[in-house]
């Protein structure tokens, strides 16, 4: 097969694969992986795994690693220091110390498949100490369980995983050498990985700076990326010639650009080579599995699945439990961890790449870490009815948890409830305060909540994307809600929640551009604040001011935007306390219910012609309090609520033509 069959051989089982998981739901890296095999030499036999393809799918971990390594944060770990650092480093070790003793047994008593040497025993565990980053925080993400208390310690031991990668890739190769040359071997390579990680990030971050600044000021974007190619590759050769691992240089190419301002920018610069080359380097693990193996040797392959992950399971709930977690908490941080994960993968063929493990044992173990990663999606999305289930205590906690809500909000009526208590959510608290308006905050910072609190803020522990916490809040009692972190997922559960069982209570969300818009109204946002539109009006509004435009001019101008952009802020609602007279000229809002007899129930907004009359319909909610569209050919209902914007003479004539005709 010619290099052109062959590259789009690979591009098709990639496709196919990807989309495929995609539809399922699945993680893409499991379409890879499956691709490989079906494309491999055990199965179709359509592809080879060549050495020129492994060896191109090897610079996808180097772009892994680079990524890892632009993510890696001194404040982020100093903040999260107990989980990773606590939690993250005993679960490494542990496992790795469990698994490598079980090896060591299996192959005293067993023999045969099982025989090994102590070698390749600790590279396994480094293998098994894995679990996914990829799968675990992107499904955490989608049920905004990120800032939870189980997602925290998630999160911690990840990282710690992500770092424990590194001297991984250095103790490995090492491990490889005869025994007599091991020690001197390992001393040497930790002593070269010391001394040139040292050196590069004592000077390497001033030069990384000045370098990438040098580039940003041509201001070619084809110069930039191919930098970026030099940097990483050429730190990625460094380390190779140093007789270390390609992925190190990668890692640490990638912390000295995490310590400049240009890291957000590289991040998305490299990501298509990095998924690209990711999903190839998969595709050439899936390659390796030989599926005849799996059939004769069934057994052991559950075994390999069952063994480790219950291991998992139970050393992450031990040890979270003796670190203060709850024994519900503790049982969903090893539920969300017990899988082998990506690292695994990067791990098990280098240890094959150095003849540490034979192709009669290689097999079994990938199939197992492939069989896990599958089921890692059903057990975080069952994980709550396991923990019921398994926990009594755990159902006791969260009682006592929305006890503590309401009895905070029992007395509490027609007040605000705030989705987040951060910088957003206290500057809204502080102007509600004011004007004397009721208001309770939910957030899972347990710092914040607790320091707030003692402040005398109304804010307590509660997670707002559950229906308890809310309904514990007083949501059917609030007059509004507002959602002020900028996480989707979480807002529309929000939405959700409060559309299902308090219809009649408008939702504010706040997100951080229009991307998400129509989605977020059409799961029943009442308003959607994008903070880069407020951003940019503000920036127009100095910038005018500053060039002379009169500052009348400048605030008519920009509250002209907003009335294009927000519906609600379309005039006003008049009311008798005003202390202005209301300008003739000046358009207002006028809210109109139509009741059981009203003329204009049966027709359409478009039959009624309301802008021919100079009046707007900037709303409309139905009866059973969802959120309604005011196109034209729309037919309004009994019980519908308009609300108009006009001047106040054509607001009469238009709520005379609705109720009466």
């Amino acid at each position: 097969m010619s290099s052109l069959a062959l590259t789009l051989l690979y591009l098709l089982a990639a496709v196919l694969g990807v989309v495929v998981c995609r539809s399922l739901k699945l993680p893409p890296m499991l379409g890879y992986l499956a691709a490989g095999v079906l494309i491999g030499p055990h199965a179709l036999a359509l592809a080879q795994n060549s050495e020129g393809a492994r060896h191109l799918g090897e610079f996808g971990v180097v772009f892994l690693m680079f990524a890892i390594g632009l993510e890696f944060s001194l404040p982020k770990l100093r903040a999260m220091r107990r989980q990773v650092f606590g939690l993250g480093l005993l679960q490494v070790v542990f496992t790795m110390v469990a698994v490598t003793g079980g090896a060591l047994l299996l192959s005293r008593w067993f023999g045969g498949v099982w025989e090994m040497g102590w070698q390749t025993a600790v590279a396994l565990s480094g293998v098994m100490a894995m679990s996914s980053t990829a799968i675990v925080v992107k499904l955490m993400a989608e049920r905004a369980e990120l800032e939870s208390e189980h997602g925290r310690r998630v999160m911690g031991i990840l990282l710690f995983q992500d770092l424990a990668v590194v001297p991984l890739l250095v103790l490995i190769p090492a491990l490889a050498t005869s025994a007599d040359q091991l020690l001197p071997a390992l001393g040497w390579a930790l002593i070269k990985a010391t001394v040139l990680v040292g050196l590069l990030l004592t000077g390497g971050q001033r030069v990384m700076r000045w370098w990438l600044t040098l580039v940003a000021r041509r201001k070619s974007d084809e110069l930039f990326m191919l930098n970026l190619l030099l940097i990483t590759l050429g730190m990625a050769w460094l380390t190779e010639l140093a007789g270390l691992s390609l992925a190190l240089g990668a890692f640490i190419a990638g912390v000295l650009v995490s310590e400049t301002e240009y890291r957000h920018q590289v991040g998305s610069d490299i990501r298509p080579f990095h998924d690209v080359l990711l999903g190839l380097f998969f595709i050439t693990i899936g390659m390796m599995l030989d599926w005849h193996i799996l059939v004769d040797r069934w057994g052991l392959v559950l075994m390999l699945l069952t063994v480790p992950l219950v291991l998992k399971l139970v050393f992450i709930l031990v040890l979270a439990r003796a670190m203060g977690a709850t024994t519900g908490v503790a049982l969903r941080t090893g539920l969300y961890l017990a899988q082998a994960g990506e690292f695994g993968f990067v791990l098990l063929a280098l240890t094959q790449r150095n003849g540490l493990v034979e192709p009669a044992l290689m097999n079994p173990i990938l199939a197992a870490m492939v069989l896990s990663m599958l089921a890692t999606p059903f057990l975080i999305l069952f994980s709550n009815r396991i923990v019921m289930k398994l926990v009594a205590s755990d159902w006791l906690q969260q009682s006592l948890q929305m006890t503590t809500i309401a009895r905070k909000s029992i007395n509490a009526s027609k007040h605000v409830i705030i989705c987040g208590y951060g910088r957003c959510g206290q500057n809204l608290a502080r102007m509600l305060e004011k004007e004397s308006i009721a208001y309770m905050a939910l957030d899972l910072d347990p710092d914040r909540v607790s320091q707030a609190a003692a402040a005398g803020h109304s804010v307590v522990y509660g997670d707002a994307t559950r229906l308890q916490a809310l309904m514990a809040a007083g949501l059917v009692r609030a007059s509004a809600v507002a959602i002020t972190y900028t996480d989707v997922p979480a807002a529309l559960k929000v939405l959700s929640n409060t559309r299902s069982h308090a219809a009649n209570v408008p939702v504010v969300v706040r997100t951080q551009d229009d991307q998400y818009l129509e989605r977020l109204r059409e799961a029943g946002a009442t308003e959607v604040v994008p903070e880069a539109i407020e951003g940019s009006l503000m920036l127009a509004s100095h910038a005018l001011a500053l060039v002379g435009v009169p500052m009348r001019r400048v605030l008519r101008l920009v509250q002209d935007q907003r009335d294009a952009r927000y519906n609600l802020l379309r005039g006003y609602f008049h009311g008798a306390d005003d202390d202005t007279v209301l300008e003739r000229d000046q358009e207002r809002l006028s809210t109109i219910n139509l009741p059981p007899d009203s003329t204009a129930i049966g027709q359409t907004l478009g039959e009624l012609a309301l802008p021919a009359m100079g009046v707007q319909v900037v709303n409309l909610r139905r009866a059973n309090g969802h959120a309604g569209s005011t196109a034209d050919e729309v037919r309004l209902e009994a019980g519908d609520t308009l609300v108009l914007s006009g001047l106040p003479a054509a607001l009469v004539l238009a709520e005379d033509r609705l109720l009466r005709g």
